[in-house]
């Protein structure tokens, strides 16, 4: 199976074999299991302090004064230290050392990669993540290597419409306010994800590119489960390069 090549303006110069790393089954599960594992890399330690709560000299008075055996402060009648009680501390607070990153077998990494490429070739799950790929006729999208020359934002600008997915970066630039507590915690906002870039080369075209809402640009030796598919759901819309996407096999070739 071939699809075509593009130029910058969206005409056809040539064709190119699809690599077989597109062949390779859309498994749901190990995209996820690759992604969270990713995700759980950025995740914050955290816990309490050791000596929380205990910072005291209470001592209980043990039985027979007719109250609760619980430790007590020795100026009055308050209880300290225990816990469960006003001024105690946890009885298993969360530690700081806690093995919180996730592993997962490096075969079973590029197996997600791979799934995840494929992914990207299936237009029902590429709209099932609400891309605007209506003006699209063929996917995956090959450009030329030229793309990979672009130093200008208004160059990918004019790419993206000249592609018909100029919409798609549009339906990106959103912030929303996210709901629960993580609002404190240093994630108010949660944005779109649009197209994402694969090249072999960057001369220029991530400087360009990363001012656009949701695009991403990224080597195709550097690729990741979480870049293909953000969020865990597989489908992400992709532009490739026609070198990049012809080093497929090579890069991530079973």
């Amino acid at each position: 199976m071939k699809v075509p090549v593009l130029n910058l303006k969206n005409e056809k110069i040539d064709e190119v074999e699809v690599p077989k790393v597109f062949e390779t089954p859309v498994r749901h599960d190990v995209i996820k299991r690759a992604v969270l594992a990713l995700q759980s890399t950025r995740f914050q330690p955290q816990g309490r302090d050791p000596m929380a709560g205990k910072r005291t000299t209470a001592e209980s008075m043990g039985t027979g004064h007719g109250t609760a055996r619980v430790p007590r402060l020795r100026q009055g009648n308050r209880a300290a230290f225990g816990v469960s009680i006003v001024g105690g501390h946890q009885a298993f607070p969360p530690r700081s050392e806690k093995v919180i990153v996730k592993r997962i077998n490096k075969k079973e990494k590029r197996f997600a990669i791979r799934s995840g490429i494929a992914a990207t070739a299936i237009k029902e799950l590429v709209e099932q993540r609400s891309h605007k790929v209506a003006e699209v006729k063929h996917i995956p999208i090959v450009i030329d290597d030229d793309v990979e020359n672009l130093t200008k934002t208004k160059e990918v600008e004019e790419l993206f419409q000249s592609l018909g997915i100029w919409a798609d970066v549009e339906r990106a630039d959103r912030k929303k306010t996210r709901a629960g507590k993580g609002k404190m915690r240093g994630r108010r906002k949660k944005t779109g994800k649009g197209p994402l870039i694969v090249v072999s080369e960057d001369n220029g075209i991530s400087k360009a590119g990363r001012n656009l809402p949701g695009v991403d640009i990224a080597n195709v030796h550097s690729l990741n489960a979480e870049l293909l598919a953000p969020g865990a759901h597989p489908g992400r819309l992709v532009v490739w390069g026609r070198s990049a996407f012809e080093k497929l096999d090579e890069v991530w070739g079973a």
